[in-house]
């Protein structure tokens, strides 16, 4: 048991990021659960980590405002001293046309996906280079590689967010601080709703999916949990693609 180890994931009150701090809870980590807006979900969240017999602190930060990000690491800092895991998951976006982005909807896309990455790490290594390491791994999506319909904004903060995980893996490494990040394919989770071409998502991914079904959450949080293990000590400023194959098709 990791006793008295703590792991902060941000977006943590549902979907993916509920999922990995539900499963690093029951490895003994206790968790910091950040929300922006869904503070019931959260409180949710928390009560069932508490019930698995570790302590759950619960943070309203939004992860683009790095004085945000400052006061939610200091709620660390006084409720359980350390830091061993930080989970990037947080994620927001406007999905419209390219045309049709502005100047507005880049800025908070690349803020909550892209620049709260640097600055959370920094703060994140500060923590954890004080008990000799630890873990950072990051969310990110097919988005970044492939072009998809509506996603200009979120695919472009994802591409940042994964050369950003290959920088802070060399330039963390000598903390003892491993760094990478996680890729999925269409998940249906709440965050899918916000599509406008949902539906159509969905389907592809149902028909498309050479290993014959859609990934869902348990797929991504296996493999981060895996990354935050002693067995991925040596994988360092990856993107693990979990997509069931979907991206190897044209």
């Amino acid at each position: 048991m990791n006793q008295n180890k703590t792991a902060l994931i941000t977006g943590s009150s549902r979907g993916i990021g509920r999922g990995i701090a539900l499963r690093l809870a029951k490895q003994g980590y206790n968790i910091v659960i950040n929300y922006a807006r869904s503070k019931s979900a959260a409180l949710q969240t928390a009560e069932e980590i508490e019930a698995l017999g570790v302590k759950a602190l619960v943070v309203k930060a939004n992860v683009g405002k790095p004085e945000k990000i400052k006061e939610m690491f200091a709620e660390v800092d006084e409720t359980f001293g350390r830091l061993d895991i930080f989970v990037n998951n947080a994620a927001s976006g406007v999905l419209r046309p390219l045309m049709e982005l502005e100047e507005t909807h880049w800025d908070w896309t690349m803020d909550i996906n892209s620049k709260a990455l640097l600055f959370c790490a920094q703060e994140a290594a500060k923590r954890m280079e004080k008990t000799g390491g630890g873990t950072i791994v990051s969310i990110s999506s097919l988005g970044s590689i492939r072009v998809l319909e509506n996603y200009t904004t979120v695919g472009v903060s994802k591409a940042a967010l994964e050369s950003l995980t290959r920088y802070l893996a060399v330039e963390l490494a000598s903390k003892n601080i491993v760094v990478n990040a996680v890729s999925g394919g269409a998940v249906d989770t709440e965050a899918l709703k916000h599509f406008p071409n949902r539906e159509e998502l969905l389907a592809d991914a149902r028909r498309m999916t050479p290993a014959g079904r859609m990934v869902d959450t348990e797929d991504m949080v296996d493999a981060v949990e895996f990354l935050c293990s002693e067995k991925a000590s040596m994988i360092r400023g990856q993107t693990i693609i979990v997509d069931g194959g979907r991206s190897l098709l044209m």
